[in-house]
Parts: C-alpha cells; structure tokens; sequence
C-alpha cells in the first residue's frame, strides 16, 4: 500500500489495467483447463434459455442435458456434424476458415439474410464461456477462447464437448439427451439417418424436430448423407473406442493454412 501511494496518478491506472488484464487471462486460462477435464456445469446460453422460458407464458420450462463421454456418441453423429458444420475440413483447420470469414463479411455487409462462418471449434468456445451476442468484443474473445481450446484441448476434447453442451431444442442440450428425448434411445445407438438429421437441426434447434422433419431438413438431411460419402470419415469406432482420423490431404492442408487469424485481422482494416 505504501508503494501505491507513492504512484503518481497514471501509475496507478496503469499498474491497475495490467494487474486486471492479467486477473482476466489467469482466469480464462482456468476455464480452459478446467473445461479440459471436466464439463461445464452450465453454460452462458443455459441461463439465457431458463430465463426466456420464465419469462414466456407460452414455453415450459425445460432442462434436459446428460453428459456423456465421445465413446458413448455414435460415430455417425460426429461424421454428420464434421460435414455439416465443417464442411468436412474439421481434423484440418486450426479453429478458423479465413475465406468463409472474408465471404461472409462481404455478404453481411452488402445486408440480405445474415450468414455465419463459425466452425465447431468458434462454436464451442462460444457456446462454453460466452453470452450469445453480435458484439465485437465477444467475436475478439471468442477468437481468443477457440485458440486456446485447439491449443489445449485438441480436437476430440473439443468435439465431446460440444456435442454435450451444444443446443438441440429449447431446454435440450447435448447429443444425449437429444437421443432420448426425440428417438427414445441413447447417443451411442444413433443410426446414420437419425445422426444426421440431428446435424442439420444444428443451426435453428428451436425451430426444428429432427423426429418430425420438415421437407427441408429431409432434404439438408439426405445431402448432408451423400456429402459423407464423398468426403470419408473424421472418427470411426474401433474395441468399442472412438478413434479421431487425422487429416492428411494435403489439398484441404494447403486450403486452411494459406491465411490465419492476424491475416484476416488486417484484410478486416482495410474493408473500414
């Protein structure tokens, strides 16, 4: 305290902004590890479901969520997911695709139907640490949380947990509870079709019923099954384990690793 006091006015500020950016890194580094090991009791987007639910007289409130381990999912799932969120190119990026970023900005900008970029990996991070919003800051720490969960995580701790934590309908979270509560059976069961139709219900999960599909999901569905076809698989069981495939085409190397993330920082400056 006394050397505290001896600091002048902008000293104090400054050691106070470092002193608190360091706090902020200690801890998201501790959500990480944590997270790395264990699952997330809750999620951000948990509490803003329950409170929606609460707050909407014509919604029940419902919490269905069983966490269970990636060789307890049915490799048909982690293959649907891979092509229809990933493209396929999931064991290959890094966390990011910079061209469907640039893409996607530009198609943004121009204004129409907003389009996402967002891999499983930004999904995740997302999903895991952050409140649901538009904001820069949360698309900055959202960069930042997907770096360090390939960083420490790798792919198959980021794939189990996003397939636990991941929203499948209002108040139904993760891919088991999804099983049981739409085909009455567990995760590890699913059968290629039922997989996939999970998949596609992905992006708009408080619209869709994977057991009741509309036209269009079936369609997304039967798309998304001749794309796994072409594409192979990301995972594959093997003495009843689930055994991550590794990517090694170099095509799809060269094609995620000729930008990174500073590169798209700096294409973004220039489109202000």
């Amino acid at each position: 305290m006394k050397r505290w006091r001896q600091l002048s006015f902008f000293g104090k500020v400054w050691r106070a902004v470092w002193v608190t950016l360091l706090a902020l890194l200690g801890f998201s580094l501790f959500q990480v590890l944590f997270c790395s090991v264990f699952n997330p009791p809750v999620t951000p987007l948990m509490v803003q479901r329950f409170f929606e639910q609460i707050k909407d007289p014509d919604r029940s409130v419902v919490f269905e969520r069983d966490y269970v381990s990636l060789d307890n999912i049915s490799p048909h799932l982690i293959n649907a997911v891979a092509i229809s969120e990933d493209g396929g190119l999931y064991m290959y990026h890094h966390g990011f695709f910079i061209d469907r970023m640039k893409t996607v900005y530009l198609k943004n900008k121009r204004g129409g139907k907003q389009a996402g970029a967002s891999t499983i990996s930004q999904q995740t991070a997302k999903n895991c640490f952050l409140p649901h919003s538009r904001k820069m800051w949360r698309k900055a720490l959202e960069a930042y949380y997907t770096t360090l969960i390939e960083k420490i995580w790798g792919k198959r701790r980021i794939m189990e947990c996003y397939l636990n934590i991941i929203e499948f309908g209002d108040g139904i979270y993760g891919c088991e509870a999804a099983a049981q509560h739409y085909f009455h059976h567990s995760a590890k069961d699913l059968t290629r079709r039922e997989a996939v139709l999970l998949a596609v219900c992905l992006p708009h999960p408080l619209r869709s019923n994977p057991a009741r599909p509309s036209n269009y999901l079936s369609r997304r569905a039967s798309t998304i099954q001749g794309r796994m076809a072409t594409y192979g698989s990301v995972a594959k069981r093997e003495d009843g384990k689930i055994v991550m495939i590794e990517g090694k085409n170099p095509k799809y190397i060269k094609m995620v690793e000729e930008e990174n993330l500073f590169d798209f920082g700096i294409w973004l400056l220039r489109q202000r």
